[in-house]
């Protein structure tokens, strides 16, 4: 009988215990539930604050690291920005070689890295020359502000772009002159043309 009782009041308290894990694994569901809800909301208050492109970014590539949209992109300016820079569109076709870093410097900072989008847009603006070079760069900037790129980053693409960005511009000012086109409405039909190839034929390119 004494056994009996014993094992029916070990048998509740594991009941019990077992509710109480319940509970508190309840508990700390609901707190993750709740946390994590937070978390998504400061997510999408971030993206409303911080606008990241809706455009897609497809790419294309000729047999060197040359390469061209397949889709337009855009971007447009916070409603901080209004009145610094104007919105950019670069449309499919466009040739570009993303970001203009030197080779040396490839492991630190990488052409295709998380500033591409940025860069494409900048190359865009420098080759179209429809606006004043400072604007430009300014596009650089506050597009990789827009894809959270690191400040150390940003900082030394903006400051290199201002700072050396000059010739860069003075060269597409004198391919331009000698008949140079970069934008594409014939895309290579293979990744074995280079690009070298590929912009001597005139036939190619939109008008």
């Amino acid at each position: 009988m004494l056994g009996l009782q014993r094992r029916n009041f070990l048998l509740l308290g594991s009941k019990a215990a077992a509710a109480g894990l319940v509970a508190i694994v309840g508990r700390d569901a609901h707190a993750a539930k709740v946390s994590n809800s937070a978390l998504k909301s400061k997510w999408i208050d971030r993206l409303n604050e911080k606008k990241i492109s809706d455009s897609p970014l497809y790419l294309g590539r000729f047999r060197d690291p040359m390469y061209f949209l397949t889709a337009p992109i855009s971007w447009k300016p916070n409603p901080d920005q209004v009145g610094k820079a104007q919105p950019v569109e670069a449309p499919a076709g466009f040739v570009t070689d993303l970001a203009s870093v030197p080779p040396v410097f490839f492991s630190l900072l990488r052409p295709d890295d998380d500033y591409a989008y940025a860069a494409i847009l900048h190359d865009y603006l420098y080759w179209t020359q429809g606006r004043p070079k400072a604007e430009a760069d300014l596009v650089i900037k506050y597009a990789m502000e827009d894809f959270s790129v690191a400040a150390w980053k940003k900082e030394t693409i903006y400051r290199a772009v201002v700072a050396a960005g000059q010739s860069a511009w003075d060269k597409n000012a004198a391919l331009k002159q000698q008949g140079e086109k970069r934008i594409l409405k014939k895309y290579p039909p293979n990744a074995r043309v280079s690009w070298a190839d590929w912009k001597r034929q005139p036939e190619v390119f939109a008008p």
